[in-house]
C-alpha cells in the first residue's frame, strides 16, 4: 500500500524529504536543495568547524560529506 501511495504523489514530489527521517548517508546535501544546503555548510563552517555536532542528519563543514 504504501508504494502505492508513494508513486502516486511522484508526479508532485520535490524530489525532497523530510530530513528528520533520513537514513542514507549523503541524502541531508539533496533533501535541502543546492542553495540551502550551502548555507548550512557556512553556518556550519562557522560555528562547528570541528564538527562536534555530527550525528544524525549532518551537514559537513567543508560540504564534502552528508
Amino acid at each position: 500500500m504504501g508504494t502505492v501511495v508513494i508513486a502516486a504523489a511522484g508526479a508532485t514530489s520535490t524530489g525532497r524529504a523530510y530530513v528528520n527521517f533520513l537514513s542514507e548517508a549523503g541524502a541531508a546535501r539533496s533533501s535541502y536543495g543546492k542553495e540551502t544546503y550551502a548555507r548550512l555548510v557556512a553556518l556550519k563552517n562557522e560555528y562547528d568547524p570541528t564538527n562536534v555536532f555530527r550525528r544524525n542528519q549532518n551537514i559537513d563543514p567543508l560540504g564534502a560529506g552528508a
